[in-house]
């Protein structure tokens, strides 16, 4: 038999004889009919790939049986393999578990790798991380590329084995050595947090490359993001796109969202509001919350489809859900207006809440906002205080503003000049004009801060050449008055008339009195080349003052 065996492997092989499956399988059937297992195994393999016979996988395991029973492991694993997948037997993993048992105890990797499968899935028997790292590294140490892997994910994450990152980084090498993409692509992001390799983006470049020509959907994503940062590699937007774009196509969400903010904003590519809410809808739809977010901003500001502020709530609200906090605020925002929704006080400060205790500046400041006014919660200026501390501290420039106002007035803080100016001044080294305003403010008057005209000046100048109005009359007085600055009724004159332009009610009336009383001390030439100069003027920074304490 064993002769009838050799004779049916040259037919396979063509060896000495011309080759034919057919005439192999008739000689390995000679064979395997007196039990010879290598016979057995081969004629499962041919009945398994319709080579030489047709293809019956039924018969493919019943031969593939008859040559597990005589302990052969390829047949054993073969076995195992079609009982865990149903094919040519009914799907059992307590069988396939045990075939692929008795060819692992023989060394044989594959099964190895896959009894290691079955106990870190909980297949075919209880779920058992430890016993999954043992079976992992038996095959790993044969070198078996999907085992180290997975030995390396298991080292990641903790799993059965002590976590140790150094451990994932050596046998996700020796997988990515051997091409396993998911290995490579978790090289690269060991390599690019520093985490149980030296931080070295270089070297991350190097193993998304590779992971992401193989077709590997997260390298591509976070190929792009390098290529966008510049991290590794010179920074090139054409390039992130083209890696982000391959990542999309797979249907990646966030490199979706990541597409929809290059077209966006015309990084790299020129502006397309409308290629932005196609990636940032392909995104949203599989629930990806940044997504949904972006794509509520689009309804909301009518950018890529016609303005829809309900379209808008319901996308922010989808991304609410997942508890994102801009998504959180901007929905309270739009019932604080009652755009797409009722306007509501009590929901607006109800979502401001949420996204304020994950962080959000904007949430706390404008939660603040509601509890200093008592809009949709009691009037409450110590509550509206601490909310606007919070947002101060991350640097949120409006909250610091008002929390210097609570500090200069009083109201639910302790009244302290000192502190007040210290807020003022943060906020108006961020250009905030009215903070400007108010540190020149406390330099003219020597509240909380030495009086110092000239550095009144200098502030007053910073906000009213942004357009603050009540800083261009603070301007305009002490020119008049030549008070930090040298007396000048044409620069006095110019700024009052500017600050006119933006003004009404009983401000407009002061300004107006005030350029008036310089114009009485003017002589004509003088008065129309203020006039020229107040036409000729432009604002330097356009500033954001909502909420802004406009005090002369």
């Amino acid at each position: 038999m064993e002769a009838q065996f050799q004779l049916g492997d040259m037919y396979y092989r063509g060896a000495g004889v011309p080759q034919g499956y057919a005439e192999a399988a008739r000689w390995f059937l000679r064979a395997a009919e007196q039990g010879f297992a290598d016979a057995q195994f081969n004629l499962g393999l041919m009945y398994y790939n319709g080579e030489g016979v047709h293809q019956n996988a039924a018969e493919a395991a019943k031969w593939f049986r008859l040559a597990a029973e005589q302990g052969l492991a390829s047949a054993q694993f073969n076995l195992g393999t079609m009982y865990d997948n149903g094919e040519g037997i009914p799907l059992d993993h307590a069988e396939a578990a045990k075939w692929f048992r008795l060819a692992a105890e023989q060394g044989h990797a594959s099964a190895q790798f896959n009894l290691g499968t079955m106990y870190d899935n909980g297949e075919g028997g209880p779920q058992d991380h430890a016993e999954a790292a043992k079976w992992y590294r038996r095959a790993a140490e044969q070198g078996h590329a999907d085992a180290q892997n997975s030995l390396a994910t298991m080292y990641d994450d903790g799993e059965g084995v002590p976590q140790d990152h150094a451990e994932a980084a050596k046998w996700y090498r020796l997988a990515a050595e051997q091409g396993v993409a998911h290995a490579q692509y978790n090289l690269g992001l060991m390599s690019g947090d520093g985490k149980g390799v030296p931080q070295d983006h270089a070297e991350a470049v190097k193993w998304h490359s590779l992971a992401a020509e193989q077709g590997f959907a997260g390298a591509q994503y976070n190929l792009g993001l390098m290529y966008a940062n510049g991290e590794g590699v010179s920074q090139d937007h054409a390039e992130a796109r083209r890696w982000y774009h391959r990542a999309a196509e797979q249907g990646l969400a966030r490199a979706q969202n990541n597409l929809g903010f290059i077209y966006g904003n015309g990084v790299g590519v020129p502006q397309d509001h409308a290629e932005a809410v196609k990636w940032y809808s392909l995104a949203a739809e599989q629930g990806f919350a940044s997504a949904q977010y972006n794509l509520g901003l689009m309804y909301g500001n009518g950018k890529g489809v016609s303005q829809n502020h309900a379209e808008a709530g319901k996308w922010y609200r989808l991304a609410t859900e997942q508890g994102h906090a801009g998504a959180q605020y901007n929905l309270g925002f739009m019932y604080y207006n009652g755009e797409g929704v009722p306007q509501d006080d009590a929901e607006a400060a109800k979502w401001y809440r949420v996204a304020a205790e994950q962080g959000l500046a904007d949430a706390q400041h404008g939660l603040g906002l509601l509890y200093y006014n008592g809009e949709g919660v009691p009037r409450d200026p110590a509550e509206a205080a601490k909310w606007y501390r919070r947002a101060a501290e991350q640097g949120f420039a409006g909250a610091q503003l008002n929390l210097g106002l609570m500090y200069y007035d009083g109201e639910g803080v302790p009244q302290d000049d000192a502190v007040a100016a210290k807020w003022y001044r943060v906020a108006a080294e961020q250009g905030l004009a009215a903070a400007e305003n108010n540190v020149g403010l406390l330099y003219y008057n020597g509240e909380g801060i030495p009086q110092d005209r000239a550095e009144a000046a200098k502030w007053y100048r910073r906000a009213a050449e942004q357009g603050f109005a009540i800083a261009q009359i603070n301007l305009g007085l002490m020119y008049y008055d030549g008070e930090g600055v040298p007396r000048d009724y044409v620069m006095a004159h110019m700024w009052l008339s500017l600050a006119a332009e933006r003004l009404d009610g009983e401000l407009l009336k002061r300004a107006t009195a005030d350029r008036d009383s310089v114009a009485s001390r003017m002589t004509a030439e003088a008065t129309r080349e203020a006039q020229r100069l107040a036409r000729e003027w432009r604002p330097q920074v356009l500033s954001a003052n909502a909420d802004a304490d406009q005090r002369p």
